[in-house]
Formats: structure tokens, sequence, C-alpha cells
């Protein structure tokens, strides 16, 4: 294995769906300007996952569309000309 290529500042984060509220922690090294109070008592940096295994529809066998910011409408916008053409 290679020296010095892996980063050193590994700590404990906590990781939350905000879909489902699911929340999980491990260790990792991201940074991140949110934190909260874990089951133990102390605080941890906290992620905001919009997805997890939870949540995805490959891992719960129920389809959900997940639009976050409209990204589908954002999309059909952008393309609209396109689909139009497609229609006639």
């Amino acid at each position: 294995m290679k020296k010095d290529i892996h980063p050193k500042n590994y700590r404990l984060v906590v990781f939350k769906d905000m879909s489902n509220d699911y929340a999980f922690m491990t260790r990792s090294t991201v940074e991140t300007k949110d934190s909260i109070e874990w089951e133990d008592g102390k605080e941890y940096p906290l992620v905001k996952l919009e997805i997890s295994n939870k949540s995805h529809p490959f891992f719960t066998g129920k389809m959900k569309l997940v639009d976050t910011a409209g990204r589908v409408d954002k999309f059909k916008s952008r393309y609209k000309k396109h689909f139009d053409k497609k229609d006639n």
C-alpha cells in the first residue's frame, strides 16, 4: 500500500436522509457546517442526504419519483421544443 495517500482527518459523522429522517453514523472526512446531537448525547457533524438505502426505490421495492428542486420540470422546459417536434 502506498504511503501518505489517504487522508488523516477521519472523524465520526452523522448522515441523515431528509426524506424519511433515517440517520446513521460512520467515519468520514467530509466537511460540513451542520451538526446534530446523536443518541449518546454528543454533538457530531451532520451531512444531509436526499436519498439513502432506506428511501431508494431499488432497495425499497417501491417506485417513487424524487423530484428535488424541480429537476424534472427543468429538464422538460429545457427540451420542450424537442418534445413538441415529436408530437407533430
